[in-house]
C-alpha cells in the first residue's frame, strides 16, 4: 500500500465504478505500476501534475504519495467524484478535482509552473490531447514534460524513426519540440477491463526551441501532404504545394524519387524553409 486509503478494488466495489466502453475506461489497478508511472515523470517535488481521466485515483494516489506539491484531476465520468474526493481528504490541500472535458479546461488557470501532465489517458482522445499539448499557439508550452499511456502502436508512432512502418506525422511533430522514449510497457491483463491492445508509457520532455528552425503551419503542410500518400514518390506527393517542386526537393538535398518514410526531421524542415521562402518570392 502506498498510503492509508483502502484497495481499488474495494474501491471500485463501494461506488460501482465499473468501467464504462463511452469513457474510453480501463482501469489500472495494481499501486505498484501506477507508483511506477509516477516515477517515470521524474521528480515531482516543487512540481504541479495535470491529470486527465484519474478514475478511481490510482495514479492519482502514486503521484501525490511521490511527493507532487499538487495534482488538478479532471474527471469527465461523475461517478468518479466520490472516489476523488475522499483521496482529497487523505492529502489535504494537494489535490483539486474538477468535473468535466479535459479538452474545455485551461490548466494554468489551476496550476503553477513548472507543470508535468502524468496521466492514463482514455484511448478515445488520447492522441487528440497529445497533439493539442504539443502544438500550442506559444513555444514554450506550459508543461515541462509530458509522461502519458497510450495504446502501444500510438506510442511506437510517438519515437518512430525514419524508415519504419510507424514512422509518420506523429513522430515528427513530438520530435520536433521534444524528447520522446517509451519508459514502459504494460501487457492487457494489468488493466480492468483488459484491452484488446498492449499499452505503453512514452515520457516526452520539452526542448526550449524546436530542434531546426521551420514555420510550424509550414511544416504541418509538408508532412501532411507528404505521409497523406506516403506511398508515392515525394515529387507526385508534394505536386500541390507549389509548382517547382522538384526544384526545391533538390535544393535541400532530397531526392524527389524519395518516399516520405525515408526522409528526417532535418529534411522536412529544411523542405519547409524554402517552401516558405518560394512563397514569398
Amino acid at each position: 500500500m502506498i498510503d492509508a486509503l483502502p484497495p481499488l478494488r474495494d474501491v471500485i466495489r463501494t461506488h460501482d465504478l465499473r468501467a464504462r466502453k463511452s469513457f474510453g475506461q480501463n482501469f489500472l489497478l495494481d499501486l505498484n505500476l501506477t507508483a511506477r508511472i509516477a516515477r517515470a515523470a521524474g521528480d515531482l517535488h516543487g512540481a504541479d501534475i495535470l491529470e486527465v481521466g484519474p478514475g478511481p485515483g490510482g495514479l492519482t494516489r502514486g503521484l501525490l504519495a511521490e511527493g507532487a506539491r499538487k495534482v488538478l484531476a479532471i474527471e469527465k465520468d461523475p461517478r468518479c467524484m466520490p472516489a476523488l474526493a475522499e483521496i482529497a481528504g487523505a492529502y489535504p490541500g494537494r489535490l483539486q478535482i474538477i468535473e468535466g472535458d479535459a479538452l474545455a479546461v485551461d490548466p494554468l488557470a489551476h496550476l503553477t509552473p513548472p507543470v508535468k501532465v502524468v496521466a492514463n489517458l482514455p484511448y478515445n482522445v488520447g492522441t487528440e490531447l497529445l497533439i493539442r499539448w504539443m502544438t500550442p499557439a506559444q513555444w514554450p508550452p506550459f508543461w515541462d514534460s509530458l509522461t502519458l499511456m497510450f495504446q502501444r502502436e500510438v506510442a511506437e508512432r510517438i519515437v518512430a524513426r525514419p524508415g519504419s512502418k510507424a514512422y509518420g506525422r506523429l513522430a515528427l511533430m513530438v520530435q520536433w519540440r521534444a524528447d520522446a522514449r517509451v519508459v514502459l510497457h504494460l501487457p492487457p491483463e494489468a488493466f480492468t477491463p483488459p484491452p484488446k491492445v498492449s499499452s505503453a508509457v512514452v515520457h516526452i520532455t520539452r526542448l526550449s526551441s524546436p530542434r531546426y528552425p521551420a514555420d510550424a503551419r509550414v511544416l504541418e503542410t509538408v508532412v501532411a501532404a507528404a505521409f497523406n500518400q506516403r506511398r508515392k514518390m515525394l515529387r507526385a506527393a508534394l505536386r500541390g504545394l507549389h509548382p517547382q517542386i522538384e526544384d526545391l526537393l533538390q535544393q535541400v538535398g532530397i531526392a524527389p524519387t524519395a518516399r516520405a518514410e525515408e526522409i528526417g526531421l532535418e529534411g522536412f524542415c529544411a523542405l519547409a524553409r524554402a517552401l516558405a521562402a518560394a512563397r514569398k518570392s
